[in-house]
């Protein structure tokens, strides 16, 4: 297993081959962070980080609210077992867990209703059917005054296929702008981790990765009406740039 420093590096890593595809990461972050602080009034909010990787979204949460504890829930051992290493701590802990079965929540172990629900760059993973089950249960379980916030590449889908496209173009140009635009890309990131020999035992706990079939893709029009479904008062996009958005759900 690699030391803490090392895990460190590779997450560096990972956060810039992410800004490869999205050159307002940090900008994405900061906005995330400013709903959870300015939406739950208490100084100890519980935020639950659906697919939390490897911890870059909790992490810099913690950061920012420093009375916050966050659970996290992925299904990849990889990533999460970084996480662990590099930031694991009475405030962060992880979990095992697959968004798209019924048991995620159950998984989580908590010991209250969180205030937050928070995601980035991981749900686009889900079909509209488990995506709004999954949303269904964060309006369930959250606690009244919480928020839920997603981070994403989010489209219009076939009613606007000129937008998506112009959209994707403003992304790309964006990162040519400010110099994210870097050769390590996520397919290179995974080759040079496979090839690693301190990550060997997480390689193997990986067994070769997950398959991630989404044939029916959410729009961003499909998260905001589940949201509604899910009795969220209020839902909509609060920050974007190009392609890239900030949804919110407000009970």
């Amino acid at each position: 297993m690699p030391t803490r420093d090392r895990a460190r590096y590779w997450l560096d890593r990972w956060d810039r081959q992410q800004e490869h595809y999205m050159p307002d990461r940090e900008e994405r972050f900061a906005v995330i962070a400013d709903v959870v602080e300015e939406v739950v009034r208490r100084p100890d909010p519980l935020i639950v980080d659906l697919g939390t990787g490897p911890g870059s979204l909790a992490v810099r949460l913690l950061e920012r609210l420093p009375g916050a504890r966050v659970v996290g829930i992925d299904a990849d051992p990889l990533l999460r077992g970084l996480a662990d290493l590099a930031h694991g701590s009475d405030r962060l802990r992880t979990v095992a867990g697959d968004l798209r079965e019924d048991t995620w929540f159950a998984a989580l172990s908590l010991d209250r209703a969180p205030d937050a629900f928070v995601s980035t760059t991981a749900l686009h993973w889900m079909n509209r059917g488990p995506l709004r089950a999954l949303i269904s249960r964060c309006g369930a379980e959250l606690a009244p005054g919480g928020v839920f916030v997603d981070g994403d590449h989010l489209y219009e889908g076939p009613v606007a296929p000129r937008l998506d496209a112009l959209a994707r173009s403003l992304t790309a140009r964006r990162a040519v702008r400010t110099g994210t635009d870097r050769p390590e890309d996520w397919q290179t990131w995974w080759r040079a981790v496979d090839e690693a020999p301190e990550l060997a035992d997480l390689v193997k706990a990986r067994a070769g990765g997950f398959a991630h079939v989404v044939d029916d893709r959410p729009t961003v029009h499909d998260y905001l009406t589940f949201l509604l479904e899910a009795g969220f008062a209020e839902a909509g996009t609060v920050w974007q740039v190009g392609d890239d958005r900030v949804i919110v759900g407000i009970r």
